[in-house]
């Protein structure tokens, strides 16, 4: 079965193509050809917009997350023999401050939805049983559904096309290693355990969970080579803001300034 056949699926598809449909044929007048393409990247915009509050918790959870470390490390030395019982007090420490060590996988899992959909209107011939009039739009000559491993296979690269996936994949990186070095947190290590008897859940080791979300960007990168260019443009768009939204709600929260605070606070304890 075609997962873009599943009810709630297909009707995500519709709701996307419509919103797109409508935004190319309202910038049609301004932009031209380029309508579509412009359409993708202001749908990509709204739906960041929508998704702030989620930036915002993440944010705050980030925030939590650096406080607890001093206790977290407390908790690793005092427990250190025996790791089933630090595990459990780390949760528990959790648990107390509401917090979550999986917290900076909200965006990443609420905009998935999106992708799937912009992904779908540019890979299927029909939408809602009529033609799916997206596939005849292009940018500077490349059609938005095709991808850079597709033209590759297929011999049809030329140099305007790989110059605007060179672009984009560019500045996808670029963002990447900005956003690992300005918003990656230093984050206590957690002894792995290879069983647990106890009742509650294990504690996950959160240096790796940090660590494999600050290469994410850079797996955008490689994904971005795959998919149509009109999902390609949405993942720039969104690995774009997603940097500039951390910085202007960390700048909002005063994130830089607590984090000064907490490294005094600990040189003064540790003197």
């Amino acid at each position: 079965m075609n997962i873009y056949e599943f009810p709630p699926v297909e009707l995500l598809v519709n709701a996307a193509y419509r919103i797109v449909t409508w935004l190319s044929t309202l910038l049609e007048p301004l932009a031209g050809s380029v309508s579509a393409a412009l359409a993708i990247v202001a749908l990509t915009l709204v739906v960041r917009a929508v998704l702030i509050p989620v930036g915002l918790s993440q944010v705050r959870a980030g925030i939590t997350r650096r406080r607890l470390a001093p206790k977290i490390s407390e908790l690793q030395t005092r427990h250190k023999k025996n790791p089933e019982l630090m595990q459990q007090k780390i949760m528990e420490l959790y648990k107390e401050e509401k917090a979550s060590p999986m917290a900076g996988c909200l965006p990443v899992l609420a905009q998935m939805p999106v992708l799937m959909a912009v992904y779908g209107i540019f890979i299927q011939s029909t939408i809602g049983g009529h033609a799916n009039e997206l596939l005849n739009h292009s940018l500077l000559g490349i059609p938005l559904n095709a991808g850079f491993v597709g033209l590759l296979g297929g011999g049809d690269l030329t140099v305007v096309s790989i110059a605007v996936f060179a672009v984009i994949v560019a500045i996808i990186t670029v963002v990447a290693a900005l956003s690992r070095h300005l918003l990656t947190p230093d984050m206590p290590q957690t002894p792995p355990v290879q069983a647990s008897t106890s009742d509650g859940p294990a504690m996950p080791d959160l240096s790796g969970v940090t660590r494999m979300l600050s290469f994410m960007p850079f797996m955008t990168a490689v994904i971005a080579l795959f998919v149509p260019l009109a999902a390609t443009l949405y993942l720039m768009t969104t690995t774009a803001w997603t940097l500039a939204e951390r910085l202007v709600l960390n700048r909002a929260l005063k994130v830089d300034e607590q984090d000064e605070s907490q490294q005094k606070a600990q040189s003064s304890s540790a003197a």
